[in-house]
């Protein structure tokens, strides 16, 4: 039967574990805007929720630690004119936060020293910008931070333009116009390219400080939003998007030939919500999380493809989603991500990925380096044309407490021995035995239970004319194998063991009729095991075979009349018993002939179950 092969991976068993209400953000106020963003974002220290406020826009810093039901009155942060779509932390400062609005505006937010949402005060002080930019002519949709350059920042909005700012010069250097609405954009690893989505379906590639599309190509066709995330370090892009049927579709693209998806669109479901991806470059990991339901699904990047790991699914559906740093997770409890959904547009509730495993110490084989926060160029160097991957840090370094500890490019966490050594000596072990089975010298002290159960089968049989090999395939079907098997004798495996050295060396004489002498000496000396019934063996085994045959077939034949004794007699006595009882059913006899023949009965009917058994 073939076995069931299941793919190896340190992430196949990662599952997602909700929290409880007491533990999460409660008593918010989320926007209900109906632009298409994530409504929420976060890093190790604080959540940003876009808020639902009367009389301009604002946004609500959370700390993380502050959990449970949060005040009725919080400090909010305050400035915008109208609603705030989107917001983003610096990957570089934690307490740095842009926020992009429908007033058509761009502000930058520094969050005060010890920041907290719980005040003496009876009315809390908001929280004012510290930088604001107005070059956009419309709502800017969608902000978000360069990954490798420090203080870069680039901005999407209604008026079909993607800027690229300068935070410390406060003014927009780089402009990426576009031919309608950006839906989505993504920062290469290394800071260089931009991937962005639109409503035009287009799908294109930027080389961002040559302000032109490097790629332009046509993406998912369906009439509902689209989004797209660059891969981390790999030169791969995922999209999300809808068919012309409305499905749900997931596709791969190679940056260097992005013409169409690797191996075409994955269809994910007919949901109507729009999939929002969310890419995680230390497990390599692929998560989407659906708008409007409440399933988080995540795949393995792996050859090309997306192999499916598990779905986390959740009765509560979600309107926006952010996924921490990986710099932030929980070490100590195998934490691999973790996720804030936001719930009912009143509560946000943390989810964490974990790969089920007791040990009690850092897992080195599912923890590799990640990125700090320290960037790999200046602003003022990327505008100039330099980049490179952000340097990186040792989570190992963070497991007892200390502090990040940055590493070598090339390095690589020490992996625990008892979870990733198999054990050598048994897989090697089956391999020398099937190479020694052949060799007709190492059994010549002793038959191997192979001869013992086919010299008994052969012995059963009928002798009928078959060839040596079709006696070998009917030895499993032998009806004898019940039946117990007698000693085997060794004139039997003699004779056995002679016919099979006889039988090729008559075969080869008529066609090599030329060497008349050699073929002996050859015959002599390969098959040692044959060499010491030579002296004509051939006739003793032939009684023993028929005595023994007619010895099992006197066995049948006894055991038949016996059997047919048996069942007589059982009819005999079924008959009896039934005769008994009708009498005793007539109520003809006494009391006393009934006690009698209910006597009667009994010992019959144990006789014959006696006898049946």
């Amino acid at each position: 039967m073939a076995g069931r092969f299941v793919r190896a991976s340190k992430y196949r068993h990662v599952f997602g574990q909700s929290t409880k209400k007491e533990q999460c953000y409660d008593n918010l106020r989320i926007s209900k805007n109906a632009w298409d963003t994530n409504l929420i974002k976060a890093n190790p220290e604080y959540i940003s929720v876009n808020w639902e406020a009367s009389g301009g826009g604002a946004f609500a810093v959370i700390p993380t630690n502050e959990r449970g039901k949060l005040p009725e009155r919080m400090p909010l942060f305050r400035g915008h004119t109208a609603a705030v779509l989107d917001t983003d932390w610096s990957p570089f400062n934690d307490s740095l936060i842009a926020s992009g609005s429908d007033d058509a505006k761009v502000f930058i937010w520094k969050v005060p020293e010890d920041f907290s949402l719980y005040t003496d005060a009876e009315e809390p002080e908001d929280v004012g910008p510290v930088s604001r930019f107005t070059a956009h002519s419309r709502k800017v949709g969608h902000v978000l931070f360069n990954p490798s350059a420090a203080n870069v920042l680039a901005s999407s909005s209604g008026d079909y333009t993607v800027k690229i700012w300068d935070i410390e010069a406060g003014a927009p250097k780089l402009t990426l116009k576009h031919g309608d609405v950006v839906q989505s954009l993504s920062w290469s690893a290394n800071g260089a390219l931009l991937v962005t989505t639109s409503r035009d379906k287009k799908l294109r590639l930027w080389d961002v400080r040559q302000e032109k599309p490097v790629q332009e190509n046509q993406g998912h066709s369906g009439a509902k939003n689209s989004r797209a995330v660059w891969m981390g370090e790999h030169d791969r892009i995922a999209t999300t998007g809808f068919s012309r049927m409305s499905d749900r579709q997931l596709g791969l693209w190679d940056v260097r030939a992005p013409k169409e998806p690797i191996g075409g669109f994955m269809i994910l479901d007919q949901i109507s919500g729009v999939c929002m991806p969310f890419w995680d470059d230390g497990t390599k990991c692929l998560y989407l999380a659906g708008k409007g339901d409440g399933n988080i699904r995540y795949y393995e990047y792996e050859n090309d493809k997306f192999e499916y790991l598990s779905e986390y699914k959740s009765p509560d559906p979600q309107r926006g989603i952010a996924f921490l740093p990986k710099r932030g997770i929980n070490l100590h409890d195998n934490e691999v991500m973790r996720a804030y959904k936001t719930v009912a547009d009143t509560y946000v509730e943390p989810i964490s990925f974990i790969v089920p495993r007791r040990a009690e110490v850092f897992q080195g084989d599912i923890y590799p380096p990640t990125n700090g926060i320290k960037p790999a160029v200046s602003a003022g160097e990327w505008f100039d044309g330099k980049d490179g991957l952000p340097p990186k840090i040792s989570l190992e370094s963070v497991y007892e407490g200390g502090a990040p500890k940055e590493v070598p490019a090339d390095y690589k966490p020490a992996t625990q021995t008892p979870l990733q050594s198999p054990p050598p000596a048994k897989t090697e072990a089956p391999k020398a035995q099937p190479k020694a089975e052949p060799a007709p010298v190492q059994r010549d002290t002793m038959p191997s239970m192979k001869d013992n159960k086919a010299s008994m089968s052969a012995m059963a049989s009928k002798f009928a004319d078959k060839d040596e090999d079709e006696k070998e395939e009917d030895d499993d079907d032998s009806s004898f194998e019940e039946i117990p098997k007698p000693v085997e004798r060794p004139s039997a495996t003699v004779a056995r063991m002679e016919e099979k050295t006889r039988g090729p060396a008559i075969a080869k004489e008529p066609e090599k009729p030329v060497q008349k002498t050699e073929p002996k000496s050859g015959a002599r000396s390969v098959p040692t095991v044959a060499d010491p019934p030579t002296s004509t063996p051939t006739p003793a085994p032939a009684p023993d075979i028929k005595d023994a045959q007619a010895r099992l077939m006197a066995m049948l034949e006894a055991q038949n009349r016996m059997m047919a004794t048996q069942s007589e007699q059982i009819t005999n006595l079924t008959g009896e018993v039934d005769m008994l009882k009708s009498k005793v059913a007539s109520g003809g006899a006494s009391a006393g002939g009934r006690d009698e023949r209910d006597e009667k009965i009994r010992r019959l009917e144990l006789e014959l179950e006696e006898m049946r058994s």
